[in-house]
């Protein structure tokens, strides 16, 4: 498998489309010990630097928040070489001062799934370090990228995002909750796709596009549903576009660091709690992409 270095991309559908032109970049076929990701990943060179591309949710946007393949499309990006991952994803605002149309770096988050699988270690006691659950340093050159967009956008410097299950949205009731909680943004598909990249030792950082003000903040009255979702749809066209000028702003900086190691790359240095001696080598080859470095290798 390719083992160029890489920054990964994880977005909607039309992310790829949108970042590259036409023509640029091949879609691969890819297997991983948890099946196929969700949509071959793309990959390309974007100024002369190696990207790649997975929609989050497949081709056509066909898995829900809880159906998508999460272990699937971090373990492929791993095998490709990818240290760095760039994710974005909408979101609602659960704070007065988060508009829709702006951008927010999330770097705190609060776990409400139920029916997801979080880890990749099924035969060994691993635990990582998730007390800041994206890499502080990579947001950091994210945040650092702003100053490359219009006057006029708008981007966070951090953000507590509330993980729910889904794939319905909140009731006002859960909504008010989640602002006493602390929250800033609700949203379905952080947890556990961060979660699996510090398993992965990738350096993930999570940029949040704010559609609306999910339900604790009542709409326009006498505001036809369809109206509101047209408005919504508008709201998501301008954060993305902002987006990935803040991505492709922020690829220079991350691959002019790319000698550096973040405190992601060694996340799983102190975190393997089981004897090593006695996870069986089926167990340490599945997932050999992952913490093959941490066992000593034959001869």
């Amino acid at each position: 498998m390719e083992q160029t270095q890489r920054i990964g991309i994880i977005g909607g559908s039309g992310l790829g489309q949108h970042l590259l032109m036409p023509g640029d970049g091949e879609a691969v076929e890819i297997q991983t010990p948890f099946g196929p990701p969700a949509a071959p990943p793309i990959l390309a060179s974007w100024k002369g630097i190696p990207v790649a591309i997975l929609a989050r949710h497949g081709a056509g946007h066909v898995f829900n928040p809880t159906q998508i393949p999460y272990r699937a499309n971090i373990y492929a990006l791993k095998m490709l070489g990818c240290r760095w991952i760039l994710a974005s994803g909408a979101v609602g605002s659960l704070n007065e001062n988060m508009h829709p149309r702006q951008l927010a770096l999330v770097d705190q988050a609060i776990d409400r799934t139920v029916h997801r699988v979080g880890s990749f270690f099924d035969h060994a006691a691993v635990h990582v370090d998730f007390a800041e659950p994206v890499c502080g340093k990579l947001r950091n050159i994210v945040y650092e990228s702003r100053s490359e967009l219009t006057a006029d956008a708008m981007v966070h410097p951090r953000g507590t995002y509330v993980c729910m299950e889904g794939p319905a949205f909140s009731t006002r009731a859960e909504s008010r909750l989640h602002r006493s909680w602390g929250g800033d943004l609700i949203g379905m598909t952080l947890l556990p796709e961060a979660k699996l990249a510090r398993e992965a030792e990738i350096s993930y950082a999570s940029i949040a596009l704010i559609t609306d003000y999910d339900a604790w903040k009542p709409h326009t009255p006498g505001q036809a549903p369809m109206e509101l979702m047209r408005e919504i749809l508008s709201h998501l066209q301008v954060a993305s576009e902002n987006a990935l000028h803040l991505i492709r702003a922020a690829l220079g900086r991350i691959w002019e660091s790319r000698a550096e190691e973040f405190p992601s790359h060694r996340a799983l240095e102190l975190a393997i709690f089981s004897d090593k001696a006695k996870i069986s080598a089926e167990a340490r080859q599945r997932l050999d992409a992952i913490w093959g470095k941490y066992f000593p290798r034959p001869g």
